[in-house]
């Protein structure tokens, strides 16, 4: 009796590589781990730079260098009160470009000095992803493909510390998350969402309102408004969006469509 042969065609999704690069003076040590965990989400880190004169006051980013496998980008500053660093960088980011090795470029900074940079890895094709504070100028925000503010990537549990105990520690959570959605978070853009629902039915998936909103806003992200994801965004704000779960069939997940209130 002939043996059958079944054979199966597995396709893998290609991971995106991408290119971290640090500007030393204008970030900072302690949010490099949140920073590269954030960087998982959008591909694989396989470049990671830091620009900055470290025998001088960057001596600070040795522990974070060591620990994260960052290669250091040695720059002396030739000429007092000017910054070679961004010269570096950018210089060093267009290398990199043309080698044809990156899918995407994750740019740290908050120094719109990298906006022209940024600019023109997106026109080559490259998603530039930017990180950076929250004063980070409109400039450089709205030339990445998408900004990450650096205050958003910290666990609120990290800031409540071991000083209390876990009850403790668990009622000043529901505070801070509390005080979060009002104070910290922003009312939302109501114009933004009139543009994305005026062209769409009354109904749109969840995840295309997500992606139509980053589209607008480079800075969107739920944590601007306190909140996790975009579902717990909807349903904090149940005065403007309405939703509403439907299934393909009883066995399947469902899909969260939403649409804005009259």
């Amino acid at each position: 009796m002939s043996k059958i042969k079944t054979s199966f065609n597995v396709v893998e999704e290609s991971t995106k590589c991408l290119a971290v690069l640090i500007d030393a003076d204008n970030a900072s040590a302690k949010d490099v781990k949140a920073i590269l965990e954030e960087t998982t989400n959008y591909g694989e880190a396989t470049v990671k730079r830091i620009y900055g004169n470290f025998v001088s006051k960057n001596g600070q980013w040795k522990e974070a260098i060591n620990e994260y496998a960052i290669k250091p980008m040695q720059q002396f500053a030739f000429t007092t009160g000017k910054n070679a660093t961004d010269g570096f960088m950018i210089i060093d980011a267009m290398d990199l470009l043309y080698t044809n090795r990156f899918d995407g470029f994750c740019l740290v900074s908050s120094d719109s000095d990298f906006t022209a940079l940024a600019i023109r890895l997106k026109e080559q094709g490259a998603t530039v992803y930017g990180f950076g504070k929250k004063q980070t100028p409109a400039a450089f925000r709205n030339a990445c493909s998408r900004f990450i503010y650096v205050e958003n990537l910290h666990d609120e549990t990290e800031e409540i510390g071991n000083v209390v105990g876990k009850k403790e520690s668990s009622q000043l959570q529901i505070s801070k998350t509390a005080k979060t959605s009002t104070t910290k978070g922003k009312g939302l853009p109501l114009e933004t969402l009139h543009k994305i629902f005026e062209q769409q039915p009354d109904w749109i998936q969840l995840g295309f309102l997500g992606q139509q909103w980053g589209l607008l806003e480079t800075d969107f992200d739920p944590r601007n408004y306190g909140c996790k994801k975009l579902s717990d965004l909807v349903k904090m704000y149940s005065n403007i969006f309405e939703c509403q779960l439907k299934k393909d069939s009883e066995n399947s997940p469902g899909q969260m469509y939403v649409k804005l209130k009259k």
